[in-house]
């Protein structure tokens, strides 16, 4: 079977491409700019555009799944091609699709559930790999962020392919949403604390307020819309699921493993 993973160079998308190759299929990795990115030799690389619908029909041609990103262009904005994706997807005869959100429901999912084409939702958790961030600050011994003792567990992003790779893989998950977490929810402050021990360093940790956070937001040039969509979600607990062990069949990855193979 052939699958087409859009956000192929991404933290997630890397990792889909690795996880249906290791399950010996065809991947066809879809890319605005194909001579910028390098993928193993089995992989055929393409040219498209989510923001651009009518680029993908080479790309769909055989395709089984897609693993969509719901976001597209330089500034990431949620896209807004949900209906043209779906006519273009069932055209393509595509069986499923594995939806991965931006932290809210939006146009391309809305358009998917009234569609056709049988769809699943994934939900990840940040990623540890955001955490990477902080580096510029760690290297100066204080890391200021926002919301501090909220709880999320933060997912690795190798299980969140591992189970988009899943999902289209088997099918048998339509119309479900899955939020994918680690194993134990751990607040900023925890995290940072994990890496100071692994660095065998002491780090100090500073809490912005959420008027702090939103001016750094858009100093780095983020548009208001992602703004409140990142107020929205970092002041939101976010627990741990039993996602990852119920469809891998193994615990996900904890944080602590995840700092031993990045520091």
């Amino acid at each position: 079977m052939t699958f087409l993973v859009t956000g192929a160079t991404g933290k997630a998308g890397r990792h889909v491409v690795d996880r249906l190759l290791a399950e010996g299929q065809r991947v066809r990795a879809l890319t605005r700019h194909p001579g910028k990115v390098i993928f193993p030799a089995q992989v055929e690389v393409v040219r498209g555009d989510l923001t651009d619908p009518d680029s993908l029909r080479d790309a769909l041609r055989g395709v089984v799944g897609v693993h969509l990103l719901t976001t597209g262009g330089d500034d990431y904005a949620t896209l807004t091609t949900g209906p043209e994706l779906v006519a273009l997807f069932a055209e393509a005869d595509v069986r499923r699709v594995a939806l991965l959100w931006n932290g809210q429901v939006g146009p391309v999912e809305e358009a998917f559930a009234a569609g056709p084409v049988e769809w699943t939702r994934l939900e990840p958790t940040d990623f540890m790999s955001n955490t990477l961030q902080w580096l510029p600050q760690i290297e100066k011994g204080r890391v200021e962020e926002v919301f501090g003792d909220v709880r999320v567990a933060v997912v690795h992003e190798g299980d969140v392919g591992a189970v988009a790779a899943r999902v289209l893989i088997d099918g048998g998950h339509a119309r479900r949403s899955y939020t994918i977490t680690g194993p134990v929810g751990l607040t900023a402050r925890d995290r940072l604390a994990v890496i100071g021990n692994a660095l065998g360093r002491r780090l100090e940790f500073a809490e912005l307020s959420e008027e702090q956070a939103r001016e750094r937001w858009r100093a780095a040039g983020h548009s208001e819309e992602l703004v409140e969509v990142l107020a929205a979600w970092q002041r939101t607990p976010h627990p741990a699921t039993s996602v990852v062990s119920d469809l891998l069949g193994r615990e996900p990855v904890p944080f602590e493993q995840w700092v031993r193979e990045r520091f």
